[in-house]
């Protein structure tokens, strides 16, 4: 019995060869419009959809394979009697192939395609039959992939059929892809109707991701996990790599505090420096390779091996100082060619990272053994010194140093407090369990520098023992969020030490 392929494809690479190798062993083509149309100028013969159903093409072309003579011949189950005898009765050609590439709805969104445009590339016909063909594997093979072509002429001339294994590794492409082009639709219409998940404030009760690996990592955060990069629909990395080795998994994830480090400084020249994902110095100063030297001064053990994140444009004297250390990553807005020139030189290793200023989406999701937790990922609001509430002197003169604090402690792993003087972070204690812990740890390594310094905290003090410590140190001023059932004490505690705090009603806490 003849066996019978239906080619329906948009992306005509090397359709026409494929056609011809089918035809010469024994397969009869079945095609519609521009794919019939150039399979039949390569000289291979082919059977019209239209004749098949006995309906022209209509509407502009929207409904082609849209009947059931068509999705009977995929969907027929070969050993069930009443699928065969409505086969039979209606006269339905049964169809053993499906070969089919949909319209290119990505590539048009990323061209900028208005909305007209967007809904005629949304694929009908095309998904309905990959769905059909992936679904009725065990009788159909499902071609998507136009890499596959060479290896199912290959596997038909060596087993003279496609096995069941080979038809389920095609269907479950063919799933995927359908999955990934309903996502991709999804994201560009709703960013094409003013429907953003960037404007989303409420979580969506169902949240689209359909991922595509961007770069295979070396391992996970251990050589025994495999891992990925991967990124939705429509997104691109907001980074370009410059130099250095490939990044790694626990690269990436030191990135991502260093890009939100520069994006809470970014009204400043400034500086981080993190190590596993939390910051061991930061700092601000009129020049990149000052801010740099500061923010490495904070612990300059910790920032071995460290990530490091600058708000300005990397230029030759800057480049100098940071080569001077083993670095990972250093991740700017921009570099100049002789600062690239120098540091590919001197640390050939070393990741040179350039962000556009961007992310990849809006929402924060993190795998858990419980599923998956999504919240909105946005920097938390930036305090002011009018809009909350001061306890004891209003220290104006300390506000930027205490903003900057701020920033330090909720870039910082939970439980965190950071000390800051004179626009530098000189002691940060984060991770701790207890915040009296942290104050001590942050105490200990600013030594004298905490004398006049000030201290955030990402979140209140439950008891006045943390800024009883603080005290110690030397620190004259606090900023907090506040919210114990105890503020009462800690507000009080705050004026007999003579210490001035300030409650910004906002906590920062980063798990």
């Amino acid at each position: 019995m003849k066996r019978r392929a239906l080619i329906s494809v948009y992306d005509k690479t090397g359709v026409v060869q494929f056609a011809k190798a089918l035809s010469e062993r024994g397969w009869e083509i079945v095609s519609s419009s521009g794919t019939a149309k150039a399979i039949e100028e390569g000289g291979v013969e082919v059977v019209e959809v239209a004749d098949l159903t006995g309906v022209p093409h209509m509407l502009g072309g929207r409904v082609k394979t849209l009947h059931p003579a068509i999705s009977g011949g995929i969907l027929a189950r070969r050993e069930l009697e009443s699928d065969m005898a409505d086969v039979d009765t209606h006269r339905i050609p049964l169809i053993d192939m499906v070969v089919c590439t949909l319209y290119p709805f990505e590539e048009t969104v990323r061209s900028g395609g208005g909305l007209d445009e967007l809904i005629e590339k949304i694929d009908i016909g095309g998904v309905t039959l990959l769905r059909a063909a992936a679904k009725n594997y065990r009788h159909v093979t499902v071609i998507s992939d136009i890499a596959d072509y060479d290896s199912i002429i290959e596997e038909l001339d060596k087993e003279g059929d496609i096995s069941v294994s080979t038809r389920q590794s095609l269907a479950l492409k063919a799933f995927a892809l359908t999955s990934g082009y309903d996502s991709a639709i999804t994201a560009g219409l709703s960013s094409e109707l003013g429907r953003d998940m960037e404007e989303q404030e409420e979580i969506p009760s169902d949240l689209p991701l359909n991922l595509k690996l961007a770069q295979p990592l070396r391992y996970g955060e251990n050589p025994h996990q495999t891992a990925g990069l991967y990124l939705p629909s429509l997104s691109e990395l907001p980074w370009k790599q410059l130099a250095g080795k490939p990044l790694s998994y626990n690269n990436i994830l030191d990135l991502d505090g260093a890009l939100r480090g520069m994006a809470m400084m970014q009204k400043d020249v400034g500086a981080v420096v993190l190590k596993h994902t939390t910051p061991c110095g930061m700092a601000v100063a009129d020049t990149v390779g000052d801010a740099y030297d500061r923010a490495f001064e904070c612990d300059s053990l910790s920032a071995y091996g460290g990530v490091v994140g600058v708000t300005r444009t990397v230029d030759l004297d800057s480049a100098k100082r940071i080569g001077e250390h083993f670095t990972e990553i250093v991740a700017a807005p921009d570099f100049d060619e002789k600062a690239v020139e120098y540091l590919e030189k001197r640390r050939p290793s070393l990741r040179l990272i350039k962000w556009n200023g961007g992310r990849v989406m809006p929402w924060q999701i993190t795998g858990t053994w419980s599923g998956l937790l999504a919240q909105k990922d946005q920097l938390p609001p930036l305090p002011s010194p009018d809009s909350g509430e001061w306890i004891g002197p209003k220290r104006l003169d300390l506000w930027e140093d205490m903003l900057l604090a701020w920033k330090v402690a909720c870039l910082s792993k939970s439980n965190a407090v950071a000390m800051v003087k004179d626009g530098a972070a000189v002691g940060i204690g984060m991770g701790f369990c207890s915040r009296v812990f942290a104050v001590e740890f942050a105490a200990s390594q600013a030594g004298d520098k905490a004398k006049g310094a000030v201290m955030a905290s990402d979140a209140f003090f439950p008891f006045a023992d943390g800024l009883e410590k603080a005290a110690e140190a030397g620190i004259v001023a606090i900023i907090q969020p506040g919210g114990s059932v105890r503020d009462d004490e800690v507000k009080a505690r705050a004026e007999e030490l003579g210490i001035s705090m300030f409650l910004s009603g906002w906590r920062t806490f980063r798990h």
